[in-house]
C-alpha cells in the first residue's frame, strides 16, 4: 500500500502536511522476500578516495574556551569512508556498530525537476515500476526474499533524486547490494504491471493533491511562485501529463539516468569498510556507465513584483501563504553563502519553537492566529522559497494576518535581536541534523540527500562553525534584501462562497 514517506534534511514546520504532498511522493512496496537470486559479479579496481574521512577535530570534543550551544554540538562524522568505483558509482560507508543492522541505500541523480514538460511525473511512474522484477528476480521473488531475511524497504522521489532503500540484518547486507545491482540495468518493462502502476500513480494524485483542498490550492502556489523553475511542478506531476506518459517512455528514461556514474551508493550499519567494498565491487562493478545528460538548471529570477492571488477551495477555515524567493546554498555559491546561512537564523528567530516570535507575539500575545509555520531549505539544488503559513483566529481577516506577519518581518530588520534569539535560533539550525544521527536511516538520509543535489555531505561538520559566523547584521542584511514585497508571492485560501461553484 502507498506510504508517505518525508525525507527532509531540515525540520518542516509549515502547519499541514500539504507541502510533502505535493514535493514529495513516495512509495511502499511492501517488505519483499525470494528463492535464490542467480546474479553473481567479478571484482573491478576502485578508486578509493580517502580510505577513511574520520574528522579528528571532532565536534563532541567539549573545551573550555568560550563557544555557543552551536559550536558544542556534535556532528558525528567518524567512520564515514568514501570511494569511487572506476565505472563512477561513489560508494559512501559509514560504521555504527550500535546494532547488528545495516542500511543500504541508493540515490540517483534524478527527479521531478529533470523531466520534460510534457512528461510530469515519469520519475515517480519509473519509481513503481522498479519493483517489478528483472530477468532473474520476478516481483514476486524480491518480495518473498526480503521478508524472508528480515529486512524492510521502500522508495521515494523528490525534485532532485529518486531512492531505494534495503534495512537488513548486517550479515544478509550483500542481499541488498545484488538486488539494487540487478535492478539499475536488468529491469524488466511489462506492459500489464504497467497498465496496473499507471492507474496506482494516477490514483495516488486523486488521494493526495486533487482530493486535498490544501495540496490543490499549494499545487497552483508554487506554479505562481516559482513560474520558471522546474520546481514550479509537483513532483507527481499533472494528471494530463500523467496520462500521457508510455512505456517506451518510461523504457527511455530509465536507460538515460539509471546508471553506476549517476548514483550515490549509501551504507550504514555494523559493518566493516573493507568487506562491504568488496562486496560493492562483486556485485556493481561490471555495471556499464551511461552517457548521462546535463541537468536541468533549477533557477528562478527573484523580485518580480507583488502577486496576490485568491484561490477558492472546500475548506472550513481560511489559510494564508506566503514565499518569498530565495537561494539555496547551491545557488548563493561560495562567495554568497552566509545569505543562506542567514535566511536559514531568520527562520528560526521567526519560528524556532514556543518561544520564537510569530509563536510567541501573534498567537499568544496578540490572539490574531491559531497556527503559523515557516519553511526554508537551504541544502536544497536550486532556488526555493521561504514560506510561511498561517490561520487567523475567527474574525481576523486574511489580510489582518498577512499584515501581522509583515510587520513581524520589517521589526526583524531593524530591531535588536536578542543574544538568546540567536543562540536559540543556531542552535536549532544544528540539532535537528544532529538528532537524525540517531538512526542508521537518517544518516544515510543526509549522506545521500546531500550527496545529490552536488554538495559534500561532510559541511555539515562545519555547519556549527559556519553559523557560529553568522551575525545580527548578516541576518538583517539577508532578510532585507529578500524578505520584502517585491519579491514575495501570496495565496489566500477561502472556503466556497454561499450558493456558488468552489473554484477548481
Amino acid at each position: 500500500m502507498p506510504l508517505s514517506l518525508p525525507l527532509p534534511i531540515t525540520p518542516l514546520r509549515i502547519a499541514c502536511a500539504l507541502a510533502m504532498a505535493t514535493s514529495l511522493a513516495a512509495c511502499q512496496t511492501s517488505t519483499m522476500t525470494s528463492n535464490s537470486v542467480a546474479t553473481s559479479t567479478s571484482s573491478i579496481a576502485t578508486k578509493d578516495l580517502s580510505h577513511s574521512t574520520v574528522n579528528k577535530n571532532t565536534l563532541n570534543k567539549k573545551t573550555t574556551s568560550k563557544k555557543s550551544p552551536s559550536s558544542a554540538l556534535a556532528m558525528d562524522m567518524s567512520g564515514r569512508h568514501e570511494y569511487q568505483l572506476e565505472n563512477g558509482l561513489k560508494v559512501v560507508i559509514k560504521e555504527d556498530h550500535r546494532a547488528p543492522v545495516a542500511m543500504t541505500q541508493i540515490w540517483y541523480r534524478v527527479g521531478s525537476a529533470d523531466e520534460p514538460l510534457d512528461k510530469g511525473g515519469i520519475s515517480h511512474l519509473l519509481e513503481h515500476m522498479m519493483f517489478k522484477g528483472t530477468a532473474d528476480i520476478s516481483s514476486d521473488d524480491y518480495e518473498r526474499l526480503i521478508a524472508k531475511f528480515g529486512g524492510v524497504n521502500n522508495a521515494f522521489t523528490s525534485y532532485d533524486y529518486t531512492g531505494y532503500y534495503e534495512l537488513f540484518p548486517a550479515n544478509r547486507m550483500p542481499l541488498a547490494l545484488e538486488l539494487e545491482a540487478d535492478r539499475m540495468k536488468n529491469l524488466t518493462f511489462n506492459d500489464k504491471e504497467f497498465a496496473k502502476e499507471h492507474q496506482v500513480v494516477m490514483e495516488e494524485r486523486r488521494q493526495r493533491t486533487d482530493d486535498n483542498p490544501l495540496a490543490k490550492a499549494y499545487e497552483s502556489f508554487r506554479l505562481l511562485a516559482l513560474p520558471n523553475s522546474p520546481k514550479g511542478e509537483s513532483v507527481i506531476g499533472p494528471m494530463n501529463e500523467l496520462e500521457s506518459i508510455k512505456l517506451s517512455d518510461l523504457k527511455d528514461w530509465y536507460k538515460t539516468w539509471y546508471a553506476p556514474n549517476n548514483a550515490t551508493l549509501v551504507i550504514v550499519g555494523d559493518v566493516q569498510p573493507q568487506e562491504v567494498l568488496a562486496q560493492v565491487k562483486r556485485y556493481f562493478g561490471k555495471l556499464a556507465p551511461s552517457n548521462v545528460p546535463k541537468r536541468n538548471a533549477v533557477t528562478q529570477k527573484g523580485f518580480r513584483g507583488y502577486q496576490k492571488v485568491d484561490s477558492e477551495q472546500a475548506v472550513q477555515v481560511p489559510v494564508l501563504l506566503m514565499g518569498y524567493n530565495v537561494p539555496s546554498l547551491v545557488t548563493a555559491g561560495a562567495n554568497n553563502e552566509k545569505q543562506a546561512y542567514a535566511l536559514s537564523l531568520a527562520q528560526d528567530v521567526l519560528d524556532g519553537g514556543l518561544s520564537a516570535r510569530l509563536e510567541s507575539r501573534l498567537i499568544r500575545e496578540q490572539g490574531l492566529l491559531t497556527t503559523v509555520g515557516t519553511s526554508y531549505d537551504f541544502l536544497d539544488r536550486g532556488d526555493g522559497l521561504f514560506m510561511i503559513q498561517a490561520t487567523p483566529r475567527e474574525g481576523v481577516s486574511l489580510e489582518q494576518a498577512q499584515q501581522a506577519i509583515i510587520s513581524e518581518i520589517e521589526k526583524l530588520k531593524t530591531d535588536p535581536i536578542a543574544a538568546d534569539e540567536i543562540s536559540r535560533a543556531k542552535t536549532n539550525a544544528v540539532t535537528g541534523l544532529v538528532y537524525a544521527q540517531d538512526s542508521m536511516e537518517g544518516q544515510a538520509r543526509m549522506i545521500g540527500s546531500i550527496q545529490s543535489i552536488g554538495l559534500d555531505d561532510r559541511l555539515l561538520a562545519k555547519l556549527p562553525t559556519k553559523l557560529d559566523g553568522i551575525s545580527v547584521a548578516d541576518i538583517q542584511a539577508a532578510s532585507k534584501k529578500y524578505l520584502v514585497k517585491d519579491n514575495l508571492t501570496v495565496m489566500h485560501i477561502v472556503p466556497p462562497k454561499e450558493n456558488t461553484t468552489k473554484a477548481q
